[in-house]
């Protein structure tokens, strides 16, 4: 007769070997016994261990500036002087239905106010986005109807891009475009000219290029924008490709945390010419909590 505590152990060893493939066999996400699993799928031990909780992010503070067009002195602008922590991170081509709404929640976590230069195709095709982009206090700028090389047309071409664009803008949110990008950076000084007496735009280029639209990878976006970025600099990124979304929340925490402060653009014009955004008095005039900021990089 066979020991019943025998038998009892042989059961034992059973239930645990049993347990022990079904938990980890397969594909984790497909497994009914989460104690070896979090809530992205991964293993955490025979006991579950501990789920990390996600960190909050970081925030840019409050900023209120009165912006003014015809405080913008120069025809173009890449980058503004100012002794201030302030840029300006712009998003062109869009707006794209998967990839805008997804930056925009980012954005939104953060309290950041960024600057869409916009297709005009786009602005009449997804009118909705277009109205929840000035709804959450960013700005629009122009970027053509068809991104169309503003060099390589004729004047009424040119004139029937930039309108075209505008009309769209204003058809879905009424509100007019004070800037305006031209698509690929293609321009020259007498179109920079045209477009500032015929239309009052400020044309807008950029200083820090993370090549985004080569598809290098997030992280390479994110590292190059991080470690390029200087105070009163327009920063490009397109929101049409799904990489860049991707490496916003690194590049703009990592912004962040080395003492970086966010406005649009034509926020960050209006820094330039009042002479406000200066170490002894931005805290004051612009920002609704302080911030230090030592006025070196300090890539992570």
């Amino acid at each position: 007769m066979r020991n019943p505590f025998t038998q009892l152990g042989f059961i034992t060893i059973a239930l645990i070997l049993l347990l022990g493939c079904s938990s980890t066999g397969g594909k984790y996400e497909n497994s009914d016994n989460t104690a070896y699993l979090d809530g992205e799928g991964k293993r955490r031990g025979l006991f579950g261990g501990r789920k990390k909780k996600k960190s909050a992010a970081l925030q840019n503070p409050n900023i209120n500036i009165r912006v003014d067009p015809s405080l913008a002195r120069s025809l173009t602008y890449s980058r503004v002087r100012t002794d201030g922590p302030f840029i300006a991170m712009t998003f062109d081509d869009g707006p794209h239905p998967v990839h805008t709404p997804r930056l925009l929640d980012i954005l939104k976590r953060r309290n950041i106010r960024a600057t869409f230069f916009v297709v005009g195709t786009n602005a009449r095709r997804y009118p909705q986005l277009i109205r929840r982009i000035i709804a959450e206090g960013h700005e629009i700028g122009n970027h053509t109807v068809n991104h169309k090389y503003l060099n390589r047309i004729s004047v009424e071409q040119a004139r029937a891009e930039v309108l075209g664009c505008e009309k769209a803008i204003v058809a879905a949110c009424g509100v007019k475009p004070r800037i305006l990008r031209p698509p690929g950076g293609h321009i020259n000084d007498r179109i920079k000219v045209w477009l500032k007496k015929e239309f009052g735009y400020s044309t807008i280029m950029w200083a820090v290029d993370p090549e985004d639209w080569k598809r290098p990878g997030s992280d390479v976006v994110a590292r190059r924008i991080i470690s390029e970025t200087d105070p009163g600099e327009i920063v490009l990124a397109h929101d049409i490709h799904g990489p860049t979304i991707a490496a916003m929340p690194r590049a703009l925490d990592g912004l962040l945390a080395n003492g970086y402060r966010f406005v649009t653009v034509s926020q960050l014009i209006a820094i330039e010419r009042r002479s406000i955004a200066t170490r002894s008095g931005y805290d004051d005039n612009l920002l609704s909590s302080s911030i230090h900021f030592t006025g070196q990089k300090q890539v992570r």
